[in-house]
């Protein structure tokens, strides 16, 4: 896979991996750094998720955790920070805002890891974030791409 740059714009990068399971493209293309984030990212949100049984989200950026969190219920100020309302959340949804909100800052053009396919609900919340590229499990491609704007990968 052709990558859009190395470590620096100025470089050129490329991964050979010729097994079943590396990742694939949906949409757009990574540098170094977003290929790194991404797999670091899947490989947390993985074995969260193998350990706990619950969906595990995780936010990457520049090769280190900028958040990562399990789903579980948002308190009001989370809700209300994020335009919620009482509207109920699933699993996905609630696990990427706990670890976006874990340091927002961060976050900012992160690399985005769900331990579980992307739906509609999770679809319409990263239109609202800023995020270079998401990485998802899933064997379809559930979401249209106009979507969102983001880089899809899925492993």
């Amino acid at each position: 896979m052709d990558l859009r740059y190395g470590m620096n714009p100025h470089q050129r990068a490329r991964v050979v991996d010729r097994s079943a399971e590396h990742i694939r493209v949906l949409h757009g293309s990574a540098s170094l750094i977003n290929y790194l984030d991404l797999l670091n990212g899947w490989q947390l949100v993985a074995e969260a998720q193998a350990a706990t049984g619950r969906v595990a989200a995780t936010s990457f950026k520049h090769v280190s955790p900028a958040g990562a969190a399990l789903d579980g219920e948002l308190d009001e100020t989370l809700r209300e920070s994020w335009g919620l309302g009482d509207t109920g959340l699933g699993s996905v949804a609630a696990a990427y805002i706990r670890a976006r909100d874990a340091d927002p800052r961060s976050s900012y053009g992160d690399m985005i890891a769900v331990s579980a396919p992307v739906d509609d609900e999770l679809a319409d919340l990263l239109g609202g974030g800023v995020s270079d590229a998401i990485i998802a499990a899933c064997r379809e491609h559930r979401i249209t791409l106009a979507r969102t704007e983001l880089r899809m990968f899925h492993h």
